[in-house]
């Protein structure tokens, strides 16, 4: 469904319950936080040498993490610890950077705010995952991760509008088609995890709008994948500042396109009225 796997068993379900593979996401979002750290870098003003060599470091933390996850079978306690204790410096740093900006005490760069706060979101989504990946009921986290994802894919939409140079007219406005669409599924998907709290046993709204959502999604990362092949071959007018922050937002929807196909199908399993589950 989406391409290359990134992860083998994350999330991981057993009888209408899942969670997350703490070590499958810890790989995955270390690569993660590790590009941004890159990504602030290159954003960064040249005036600004501190700042610069405070986001290498975290790249240089991020790299030295991501080899340590690649070459265990477990997260043992010692990793655990620096792992968040990694996430939470790299948060405080978002976070101190994004301060500055809003309160005019900082010069953003090539940073705009709301990146910013987008990667500080999903550096606290990767915390919470290290800190308590709690079992959640397939119904419950499946909506949950679709308002986290529809965010942030809406938001990478917006950001390559930015930044692709005017010229680029066809891609700007195959880019405005899709801020629309996932600015609408994102709404949907809001008002369906709200309704979710009623508890209901089948809610087959919901399979329906997400199989929508993966075809959608699926569109989306083969537009990135494009566009970050152009950017690779020097086919591309913007001011991007590596072809890899293309390859990495589409890394991030595949990642939302393997947690949907582990996640729906446990979904209809357990919450409709055509396939009930007996547990």
């Amino acid at each position: 469904m989406s391409g290359k796997k990134i992860l083998d068993d994350s999330p991981i379900c057993k009888g209408c319950i899942c969670e997350f593979n703490r070590l499958e996401e810890a790989r995955f979002w270390s690569r993660i936080m590790k590009e941004h750290a890159l990504f602030i870098k290159l954003g960064l003003p040249a005036d600004e040498p501190k700042l610069i060599a405070e986001a290498q470091a975290f790249f240089d933390l991020f790299e030295v993490l991501e080899n340590r996850l690649n070459h265990v079978s477990r997260i043992n306690p010692e990793l655990l610890e620096d792992l968040i204790k990694a996430v939470r410096a790299i948060i405080a740093f978002k976070k101190f950077l994004l301060r500055k900006i809003i309160e005019c005490k900082a010069q953003p760069g090539s940073n705009y705010p709301l990146l910013l706060d987008h990667i500080r979101r999903e550096a606290m989504h990767f915390l919470r995952l290290l800190r308590s990946p709690v079992p959640e009921d397939s119904l419950d986290l499946l909506l949950q991760e679709e308002v986290f994802w529809l965010r942030i894919m809406k938001e990478h939409i917006e950001f390559i509008i930015h930044l692709l140079d005017p010229s680029e007219r066809e891609l700007i406005e195959d880019a405005v088609q899709f801020k629309k669409t996932f600015s609408r599924l994102l709404e949907t998907a809001r008002d369906l995890e709200s309704m979710a709290e009623s508890e209901p046993k089948n809610f087959n709204t919901v399979i329906r709008f997400t199989e929508d959502v993966i075809d959608n999604t699926i569109k989306l990362r083969d537009f990135k994948a494009a566009a970050f092949e152009l950017a690779t071959l020097c086919e591309l007018l913007s001011i991007v500042s590596t072809p890899l922050l293309l390859d990495h937002v589409r890394r991030e929807a595949d990642k939302f396109l393997d947690e949907m196909d582990v996640l729906l199908p446990e979904v209809k399993k357990c919450h409709s009225t055509l396939n009930k589950c007996h547990v």
